[in-house]
């Protein structure tokens, strides 16, 4: 093909040789015809290029190759929109003396416009020949109408799924741009929240009159929040790019209930309005990533307390027997509304709690993409009385 071409010429060309059933098209047509050159044309208001063609006269016209338009009765009929036929051009009165065919020294003519679905012309579905052919009858017009319009039809289509692909891409490279800026700055932000708490922790350990170790606690509680809300951040955005949760399994359960007992300690210093009562009991031994077990046991507990009732205890139970490895987090609260059941583990969906601590939403979602790591699975049940959250796997 001529590089030389505009793009958006070539992007025709290239559409037109995509659809396979141009050289069948171009076939039955030398065959119902009798010709022996047929083409696909595209034709604008100042050239003349070959799509497609089937020739067996040594015409010499490939794809991409071009004619002077004006040498052309295709730039009349993008003139007029109208089809030509000419069975004999030397018994045609009006095209007898045309100076087309006698420079390229044809005697049959046929060709029909080809529209796109806009109506915008696109170039014309012709044949030609150097002897007279039997043309003019209703089955060979009927069989140009009918291909013109399976080639406008597949080329919509092809520019339809060219337009999605690319726009499909566009949004790709966006939402990869999008990702990469928020695990940027959930890493970065990793650092001045992580000496935030360290400050509040030599403030705590200061004699400070009460009001300032109420507000150092404070500053305490809420960096831990913050921190959990970038660690599920920085979680999304790698799953999202690919990373995915990558687990470290190690087999030691005491390693595992130190961790547990340390993250409810934790939650325990931040949150005055929640008695948490902890039953750990792992006879059986297991292999799982344990930073990640205590990630989604921060993540259930952080969810208890945000929508939880106030002054009513969260029970935790972490059990290993039997061969399998359950940890449930149960509160006390309103029931969740079945409509929203089936949404709880979607990133960034909440339900709206009320105590202004709603979040990204994206706590839940990250400790259900644990589970499925660890080859193990989160559920829910939830009544007027108790809501409990339990994850199960396999040991």
């Amino acid at each position: 093909m001529d590089t030389s071409l505009p793009q958006s010429l070539q992007d025709d060309i290239y559409n037109i040789t995509k659809i396979d059933a141009v050289p069948s098209i171009l076939n039955i047509i030398c065959k119902t015809t009798g010709m022996r050159f047929s083409a696909v044309a595209r034709v604008t208001d100042d050239k003349w290029i070959t799509c497609m063609s089937r020739d067996d006269i040594e015409f010499g016209l490939k794809t991409g190759d071009e004619l002077v338009l004006e040498t052309t009765i295709c730039n009349e009929i993008r003139q007029h929109s109208k089809p030509v036929v000419i069975e004999e051009v030397r018994k045609s009165v009006e095209f007898c003396n045309h100076h087309t065919p006698a420079q390229y020294g044809f005697q049959s003519y046929i060709s029909f416009p080809i529209f796109k679905k806009n109506g915008e012309f696109f170039g014309t579905l012709c044949a030609i020949d150097p002897e007279p052919a039997k043309l003019e009858n209703r089955e060979i017009k009927d069989l140009f109408e009918l291909y013109t319009q399976l080639i406008s039809f597949h080329l919509e289509a092809i520019e339809e799924l060219n337009e999605l692909n690319k726009n499909l891409a566009e949004e790709q490279h966006i939402a990869e741009l999008r990702e990469t800026f928020i695990a940027v700055l959930g890493h970065d932000l990793r650092n001045p929240v992580g000496t935030t708490r360290m400050c509040a922790d030599i403030l705590l350990q200061m004699d400070l009159p009460e009001i300032a170790n109420r507000q150092a606690s404070t500053i305490k509680s809420t960096s831990y929040r913050m921190q959990g809300l970038i660690d599920n951040l920085l979680d999304f955005a790698k799953g999202h790019l690919g990373d995915g949760i990558r687990l470290k399994l190690t087999p030691n359960k005491q390693a595992l209930k130190k961790l547990l007992l340390q993250v409810s300690k934790e939650i325990k210093t931040v949150d005055n309005d929640h008695k948490i009562t902890t039953n750990i009991d792992l006879k059986d031994n297991f292999e799982c990533d344990i930073n990640r077990i205590g990630q989604l046991y921060s993540n259930l507990l952080g969810n208890a307390i945000k929508h939880g009732a106030r002054n009513k205890p969260i029970s935790t139970e972490i059990i290993a027997k039997n061969g399998t490895f359950s940890l449930a987090v149960s509160n006390s609260g309103k029931k969740i509304p079945d409509a929203k059941m089936v949404d709880l583990f979607k990133p960034f969906f909440t339900t709206n709690a009320t105590n202004n601590k709603s979040g990204l939403g994206l706590g839940l979602y990250i400790s259900s993409e644990i589970a499925k790591a660890h080859n193990g699975k989160m559920e829910v049940k939830s009544t007027e009385e108790i809501t409990e959250f339990k994850f199960t796997m396999p040991i």
